[in-house]
């Protein structure tokens, strides 16, 4: 089954699908205000999040995933208490903080 990647007015969803028409329903049924303004079928089965495109390649810094992963479980997975977490224990700004904890949420944490 192809991996679909779908872009709304609010959201950018990962899924898979059988054709365009499928991935669309998914992104109806689980966001029902939200608008598709980008539906795209990806060329392979796996989807990558570069690290670098979020701005986390200084490698002498501490672990940016691990710290965030820390933080998200102190926070019961609540993402703007993570954040706050994040920034204090780094001392990065709002921004990169808000980056790093959204990208570990998609991962799951």
């Amino acid at each position: 089954m192809p991996l679909f990647e779908v872009e709304t007015n609010a959201h950018i969803i990962i899924t898979w699908a059988a054709d365009e028409d499928a991935a669309s329903a998914v992104v109806n049924e689980a966001y029902p205000n939200d608008t598709v303004t980008r539906l795209t079928k990806r060329p392979r089965d796996t989807w990558v999040i570069s690290k670098g495109a979020l701005g986390l390649t200084d490698s002498t810094a501490t672990d940016p995933c691990g710290v965030a992963r820390d933080c998200l479980s102190k926070s019961a997975g609540d993402k703007v208490h993570a954040i706050r977490l994040y920034m204090h224990e780094t001392g990065t700004d709002l921004e990169n903080a808000r980056k790093v904890i959204e990208s570990n949420v998609v991962m799951g944490w």
